[in-house]
């Protein structure tokens, strides 16, 4: 396992001329467990972390909604997986009221300050900047954004008080947590985690040879985070984004010694989340839901299932399923690359992207005797013609799922963007990286601008995918995961395998991935089956062994209950009741 997580990190620390290198992969893979898999015939959470699973099962005990649930699961991830999600990044998150028969989806996306222009990335002879020059510090801060969206999905759908939420989060930092497997591991391999004062007097002890990770299975308190979570639960969003919280952010991001950022008290005061309605399209006899635009999850999980559907119709017993899905996906991050960006600042063909004549078309493409070598993005009704253009969204983030005793659901994904962020930390929280999110090149070769490109105020793209299954216009399951742009894959070939293939929910997350985002073909390193791998060359595919870092958490709602799966890849668990 050392080795492949040595393997892994010598492929971040080389320099990249483009941010928006696929091989990037930041939150290095930390081993495999076993299939983990549990039922309860109530409520259900499973999250990436057994502390956060619990806090969200406590609350939903005292009569908590699910969206009581998320908030408490969040503060908790921000503790004790700290490299990955917390309340200084931003999220996406699915809600479906089973009262009411509604399904929203909430933006909590970050947003760039209003100093920020096209050329933010740039070095002064107009290249884009090296990725991790970029990353660390306050330049690539965005206004985070999950504070403000918990705080109103808690409004429209909390049934608890609001200061209750944050009991086992201030309990957690006061007493302290056991520093776990993976945290320790990426604390120990990850590259340049200790350029801060506050995060080194925190994470590290000083030695003889320099700041050594403490000891896995060693308590760590932060009472400094405490003392944060105290401040929001008394006076809520309004101290984050306009008072003394807000003051601390600003001051760290202005003054960080690695690189200093734009933001403003101004920014974090403008900042808003978006009430969006999901982007949605059927596959078999379901109806599949996802985050819309700035996030690129929902309409590219559905434009591979779509197409991989209608190759399979195409084709009948000839159909190669992972032949399929790979040239799919390929023809979908094509269209992504292309189209998506925030559809305040851009035209986002939503519709177009997902619409069934469209994605038969571009299925047609797809033959069991080639592979597509160079795929190029398509014109879906009501779009422009734009030009592909890739950016990095790393694989640095949380995802949760969780079913309330009255059936309402929450899928949630949540980020910080790279594995500890920006390296800047406020009152005891990391501060997300998720600028570089953004395309580093404004323009393309003719001159054109990007999609994606930085612009003030704006939402970067990001591959998000919280999804959500309709059958009869009743929520069905949950699903979604971690891993930067490979989470597109990761979540649409769990749904075919669960929908398709009918397997078990535990079983299927945690079968091998394949990854195919335009740049070769990656599959799983210890999980491909080696006939697969064989058959896939045979047919033309160059495939690459490669450890995927995904966190897969499913709930499948029955008439019997509930069937929820953690991803073995991670240290997450099932719990309920």
């Amino acid at each position: 396992m050392r080795q492949r997580l040595f393997f892994a990190l010598l492929l971040i620390s080389s320099s990249f001329a483009w941010a928006s290198d696929p091989v990037i992969v930041p939150e290095a893979a930390s081993g495999f467990s076993e299939i983990k898999s549990a039922t309860f015939p109530n409520a259900m959470a499973v999250t990436a972390n057994p502390y956060a699973s619990d806090a969200a099962v406590n609350i939903m005990k005292q009569g908590g909604s699910a969206v009581d649930a998320a908030i408490a699961a969040q503060l908790v991830l921000g503790l004790v997986e700290p490299q990955s999600s917390g309340i200084g990044g931003g999220a996406f998150m699915l809600h479906w009221d089973k009262a009411r028969g509604e399904l929203q989806s909430w933006d909590g996306r970050e947003t760039a300050p209003a100093a920020a222009t096209e050329a933010y990335f740039l070095t002064p002879d107009g290249k884009p900047m090296n990725f991790f020059d970029a990353v660390i510090g306050g330049k690539s801060v965005g206004v985070p954004g999950v504070v403000a969206m918990l705080e109103a999905a808690h409004k429209a759908h909390g049934a608890l008080p609001w200061n209750k939420l944050f009991d086992p989060a201030i309990r957690l930092a006061e007493q302290g947590f056991i520093i776990s497997e993976r945290l320790h591991i990426l604390l120990e391999r990850m590259p340049k985690v200790a350029v801060n004062p506050q995060i080194s007097d925190y994470f590290f002890v000083k030695t003889e040879d320099g700041w050594t990770p403490k000891p896995q299975g060693s308590l760590l308190k932060n009472r400094a985070y405490a003392k944060t979570l105290r401040r929001l639960a008394e006076f809520g969003a309004r101290d984050f984004y306009r008072g003394e919280l807000a003051k601390d952010i600003v001051n760290a991001v202005q003054q960080d010694p690695n690189r200093k950022g734009m933001m403003t008290m101004e920014d974090m005061a403008a900042y808003s989340p978006v009430k969006r309605a999901a982007v949605c399209a059927g596959f078999r006899e379901y109806d599949i839901c996802g985050a819309p635009p700035p996030s690129s999850g929902g309409t590219t999980v559905l434009a591979i299932l779509g197409m991989l559907e209608a190759y399979e119709e195409q084709n009948g017993r000839r159909a190669d399923w992972q032949h399929g899905f790979i040239e799919a996906s390929k023809l979908a991050f094509a269209d992504r690359n292309a189209y998506v960006g925030d559809p305040a600042f851009v035209s986002v063909p939503v519709a177009g992207m997902v619409d069934r004549r469209y994605l038969n078309k571009r299925a047609a493409q797809i033959t069991n005797s080639t592979v597509i070598s160079n795929a190029k993005p398509g014109l879906p009704p009501e779009a422009e013609p734009r030009i592909s253009a890739a950016s990095p969204e790393l694989p640095s983030t949380s995802h949760f799922s969780i079913v309330d005793p009255q059936g309402n659901v929450v899928s949630m994904t949540t980020s910080i963007e790279t594995a500890f962020g920006s390296r800047v930390m406020a009152g005891g929280f990391l501060l997300n990286n998720q600028l570089t999110d953004f395309s580093f090149a404004p323009r393309d070769s003719s001159g054109k601008r990007i999609a994606n490109r930085v612009e003030a105020g704006k939402r970067p793209r990001s591959s998000m995918a919280p999804t959500l299954v309709m059958e009869k216009g009743q929520a069905k399951l949950a699903i979604g995961s971690p891993g930067g742009a490979r989470i597109i894959d990761y979540v649409a070939a769990s749904l075919y395998r669960i929908l398709a293939l009918n397997e078990p929910v535990a079983q299927a997350i945690a079968e091998g991935h394949i990854i195919a985002m335009g740049h070769g073909v990656e599959m799983e390193q210890g999980r491909a089956d080696t006939a697969t791998v064989m058959r896939m060359e045979g047919r033309g595919h160059n495939i690459v062994l490669r450890d995927q870092t995904s966190g897969l958490h499913v709930i499948q709602i029955t008439d019997q209950g509930l069937t929820g799966g953690a991803d073995p890849r991670r240290e997450g668990v099932v719990r309920g009741f």
